[in-house]
């Protein structure tokens, strides 16, 4: 994806994720990027599930008190979306224009979604000839639910931005990637990026993804499960996950407990890696590159390259971000780096991208 370099950034990046919301302003620079505006702010259990907002009032007061904070002043937001209203399929079509096949389009997608097709918003990138030479072309295929959009975009609105770009999270990936790190040609590498309730899983080829998945697993299970060993609170629970302590609670089950869950988390991402292998006749995944606030979690990443048997690497999204520390404390950017992926990549757009 062709990124802005030596032009005009005018957008914020805008992660609204189910336990935090994310925002960052970056500008471009001769050798990359430079930092301008970051922050982070929780979001209570349940305003966000699955991708779907529950309670908007409590997202939109989050993300305006989020850019009063940060005295963000500009208006033009990019988004991302994520969850089960989100379908995302390659697909092979017979050989036609790009014209042609945004007068087909509607027609041609519904037999691959599961909506009717009056619910969804859809759109599309041709990828190429199919590899099998059978003289059709590979296709990506997005699909959104119309009511999940307006939700998300009505929150921007009413916290008094502007959204030009609604993106989905793993192309926000995608994009935050390439301006990061380079790959060998046909090279096969997984990036998967677990948050608090959806792990994203996106295997890209020649910097093209050619596979995405979505699975109901993250960093809220682990919290459930101590909460539920413990009988505490969630946000005791949450606040012990990160290695902080609770007043009179015995922590000592809380390895095993972490152990389990991540043992679940790893067999998971196996299965989606093992089901993309096999859908893939003859294709490899070299690597998984690992994001999300979850990679925080002790031990999980070694739990992961263990079961997967894949070389695994946490993503630094600020590889290439020069980032002042005068006005940013270091300890403070690598603590949150690894929440950063998917803003990172929305900051980078720019408007007028399709």
């Amino acid at each position: 994806m062709e990124l802005p370099f030596f032009k005009k950034t005018d957008v914020v990046g805008l992660d609204i994720g189910s336990n935090s919301i994310k925002i960052i302003q970056l500008a471009p620079t001769k050798k990359g990027w430079k930092m301008i505006k970051i922050g982070m702010s929780q979001l209570p259990p349940e305003a966000i599930v699955d991708g779907s907002i529950i309670d908007s009032m409590t997202v939109i007061n989050s993300v305006k008190d989020l850019i009063g904070q940060q005295e963000i002043k500009i208006k033009n937001t990019v988004s991302a979306l994520t969850g089960h209203s989100v379908i995302i399929k390659k697909v092979n079509l017979p050989v036609m224009t790009e014209a042609e096949l945004a007068e087909s389009i509607q027609w041609e997608a519904e037999q691959y979604i599961p909506f009717p097709i009056t619910d969804v918003n859809i759109d599309f990138q041709i990828l190429g000839a199919d590899t099998e030479g059978r003289g059709q072309m590979e296709v990506m295929l997005v699909a959104v639910k119309k009511d999940v959009i307006n939700d998300y975009i009505n929150v921007i609105k009413e916290a008094g931005l502007v959204p030009v770009i609604v993106d989905v999270d793993s192309f926000a990936l995608e994009n935050m990637f390439e301006m990061n790190y380079s790959i060998a040609p046909n090279e096969n590498i997984a990036m998967i990026n677990i948050g608090a309730t959806i792990a994203s899983i996106n295997v890209l080829r020649n910097g093209i993804t050619i596979f995405t998945r979505a699975i109901p697993l993250g960093g809220n299970q682990f919290t459930e499960e101590i909460q539920k060993t413990l009988g505490i609170s969630f946000k005791d629970a949450e606040t012990l996950k990160l290695g902080g302590e609770a007043s009179g609670v015995d922590t000592s089950s809380i390895p095993q407990v972490v152990e389990r869950v991540s043992g679940n988390v790893a067999l998971e991402i196996k299965r989606s890696v093992d089901f993309f292998l096999g859908g893939a006749p003859g294709m490899f995944v070299s690597k998984i590159y690992l994001s999300g606030g979850c990679t925080k979690t002790k031990g999980l990443p070694a739990i992961i390259q263990d079961r997967t048997a894949i070389p695994l690497e946490v993503v630094n999204p600020f590889t290439n971000i020069e980032c002042n520390p005068k006005k940013f404390a270091p300890d403070y950017i690598s603590d949150v780096a690894p929440y950063f992926g998917i803003g990172v990549g929305l900051a980078v757009r720019k408007v007028g991208d399709k």
